[in-house]
């Protein structure tokens, strides 16, 4: 089982302060102390006009760390292309994976938030159809030798070359955000990895998880269980007295982020299963639970990240995942 992060920097305007930059710097760290602890990937959102601080410039983040580490892999969580110019945001991936030397991931997606539709102009409703050709014209632009030219509903261009090219050929590996049947078995056709909500219980991760491998199976596309990331609210306790905060901090996120889910949720929290939220046994139990469901790309989302935290969860949890059993190793 691999270990990443999903999220991103959060800042809260100051007055005549750098409350800004403060909250970057400090994510920067946490990154990196993810790096040197040997986490396997993370996976960044974009936002706008949220009035939150949430990242809203996620590939020049990304660039940023990818100078500032070695290993970690870096992934937008997602871009949603409805928004962007398709061409744009090929040649920015591209340096992106110029940059951090092939550990790219591009994640992308349609979008949900009305908000942001809105303050773009651009009609929701035309959010799959914008989406379906932006990333025709991106896949173009990344396996196409010379030059070429595109004329669609949104976007024309004209004899044009994509520079540079992406490191990782033919291109960077491709996630998209999933949770309807209809979308996992459409990303697992068209090549996608996937991105599955930290709000869906373990036995709805698992089924959608069964769902993309057959999908895959069905098209003889070779499936790995990497190819589908977990996200996971991390909130990890060490008495009971701290389990009572826990528990409202999850209300509140699940408050803010609630419009994700995709089907029932328990109306008591208690007996939500989708957190990783307990004590250290409590949390390896139930990552057991999706390893036995064949999950093994956990991305974990944490509303209080500090580097003390990871380094907590490595030595806490991370470490009961790493032990190699001796018949395997005897092999």
């Amino acid at each position: 089982m691999k270990f990443g992060l999903f999220g991103g920097a959060r800042t809260k305007r100051g007055v005549g302060d750098v409350v800004d930059s403060h909250g970057y710097q400090d994510y920067i760290d946490y990154i990196c102390e993810a790096d040197r602890l040997g986490f396997h990937s993370l996976f960044m959102v974009e936002h706008h006009f949220t009035g939150q601080g949430q990242v809203s410039a996620s590939m020049t983040l990304l660039a940023y760390l990818a100078a500032k580490t070695t290993n970690i892999r870096l992934g937008t969580g997602v871009v949603v292309m409805p928004w962007h110019n398709p061409v744009l945001v090929a040649e920015q991936a591209a340096t992106l994976d110029l940059l951090s030397g092939g550990r790219f991931d591009f994640g992308v997606g349609k979008g949900y938030r009305q908000a942001e539709f809105d303050g773009f102009c651009i009609d929701i409703n035309e959010a799959t159809e914008r989406f379906d050709e932006a990333m025709t014209i991106i896949r173009k632009a990344w396996t196409t030798e010379g030059r070429w030219s595109h004329h669609g509903k949104r976007w024309n261009l004209e004899n044009v070359v994509v520079e540079p090219e992406p490191l990782t050929r033919p291109h960077p590996p491709l996630w998209m955000a999933a949770g309807s049947e209809g979308t996992i078995r459409r990303a697992a056709r068209e090549g996608y990895c996937i991105l599955l909500d930290q709000l869906a219980s373990v036995k709805q991760v698992i089924e959608r998880a069964t769902i993309f491998r057959e999908e895959c199976e069905k098209i003889g596309r070779p499936y790995n269980p990497m190819m589908v990331g977990v996200t996971r609210a991390l909130q990890m306790i060490h008495t009971e007295a701290e389990r009572e905060a826990a528990f409202a901090t999850r209300k509140r996120v699940v408050g803010v982020i609630g419009d994700l889910a995709k089907g029932e949720r328990p109306a008591n929290l208690e007996a939500d299963d989708a957190p990783l939220l307990g004590t250290p046994a409590e949390i390896i139990a139930r990552l057991r639970k999706l390893q036995a469901g064949g999950i093994q790309n956990i991305l974990m989302a944490d509303p209080t990240a500090t580097p003390a935290g990871l380094r907590a969860f490595k030595q806490e949890v991370m470490s009961a995942f790493e032990t190699v059993p001796q018949a395997v190793a005897a092999e």
